[in-house]
């Protein structure tokens, strides 16, 4: 007979690590990893910039960041909800050029007050986000073809109604929107920043932003749970219609004028910064962290060719390479997280 105390040491199990705790930790940091890595390339290219240009961390330089960065981060976001479904709104900048001319003419034409004035620019906003849905989503139009023409649709409406005038003329409550400041801090970052925290709130600790995620990773097991998987995607091209809106309200109150072009220069930007923030072309993955720091990213790379005096043609071109990048990275991330979770027992 084995003694009790020699049987207790045998039966006494060995503390070993498992390859399978081992594949899943890696895949945790690879998460971790490419989920942040968009703050990684923000910080290495802010540090390379001031070295280079130590005028780079000023204030006034600061400040022109944050400025250029809260209207596309509003329209970065729109793009971001019709992402995490699965779908994507090319038609953001031309809502919110066409929600702005009608904003400036209530407001300069119309005299109506400027808050009733950005009730209307939202409420328009939900509008044509809300038909882009139902195209979507009940008709079944691809979104990239559907959004694309509406884009052209609106962007030929616009250049109709505006007949190549400039709308000018905003009272300066308007203004103040844009380009008041509390202190020596912006006004508009901040209500940009507080966007963010509402958007942020709603996607991670509603049942409506859960089933966004859940519909975008998987809109068959979303229907089969109960979602309504139809009414998620035509809210998601809602929400985005109201961001595009509320964008045109801001960027008017920034310049202080509505062209027959106006918005237009967002359109590229605002679909990459999502992606290059780690928002997936395919749905169901991403953060209004991520997207924050896509949009940053690009607004800091826009600044640094400024600076260092590179022509409007090349910024352009910069442009077009990040979005490459953008989808390219976007697909990386795609084949990373498959490879791991296939590697799983």
């Amino acid at each position: 007979m084995v003694p009790l105390a020699k049987q207790s040491e045998t039966s006494a199990p060995k503390a070993t690590t498992t390859p399978s705790s081992s594949r899943r930790a890696t895949k945790v940091f690879l998460d971790v990893v490419l989920d942040n890595a968009v703050w990684v390339l923000l910080v290495l290219l802010i540090v390379i910039l001031s070295l280079v240009n130590p005028q780079f961390l000023s204030w006034s330089v600061l400040q022109a960041i944050a400025s250029q960065s809260a209207v596309l981060g509003v329209v970065a976001l729109a793009v971001a909800f019709t992402l995490l479904v699965g779908e994507i709104d090319l038609s953001v900048s031309a809502v919110l050029g066409i929600t702005a001319f009608v904003g400036a003419w209530l407001i300069i034409n119309a005299g109506i007050a400027f808050g009733f004035a950005l009730i209307v620019m939202v409420v328009l906003g939900i509008i044509l986000g809300a038909v882009n849905g139902f195209l979507v989503a009940k008709v079944k139009m691809n979104s990239l073809i559907e959004t694309l023409a509406v884009l052209l649709t609106l962007q030929g409406a616009l250049l109709f109604f505006a007949q190549g005038r400039t709308a000018i003329g905003f009272p300066d409550a308007f203004l103040w929107v844009g380009q008041g400041r509390i202190g020596v801090v912006p006004v508009l970052p901040v209500l940009v920043l507080l966007i963010y925290l509402a958007a942020a709130f709603l996607l991670r600790r509603t049942t409506y932003g859960r089933r966004l995620y859940a519909v975008g990773g998987n809109a068959k097991a979303a229907r089969a749970s109960g979602i309504r998987v139809d009414w998620v995607i035509l809210s998601a091209f809602a929400i985005s219609g109201a961001l595009a809106g509320l964008a045109g309200f801001l960027l008017a109150s920034r310049t202080g004028a509505v062209t027959s072009v106006f918005g237009s220069g967002y359109l590229l930007y605002s679909v990459a910064a999502p992606i290059i923030g780690g928002v997936s072309l395919y749905g169901g993955r991403g953060n209004i962290l991520g997207v924050l720091g896509g949009v940053l990213l690009l607004s800091v790379i826009d600044t640094g060719l400024q600076l260092a005096r590179i022509s409007s043609y090349q910024i352009t071109m910069v442009g077009g390479l990040l979005i490459l990048l953008a989808v390219a990275l976007d697909a990386f991330q795609v084949r990373i997280r498959k490879g791991s979770q296939s590697a799983e027992p």
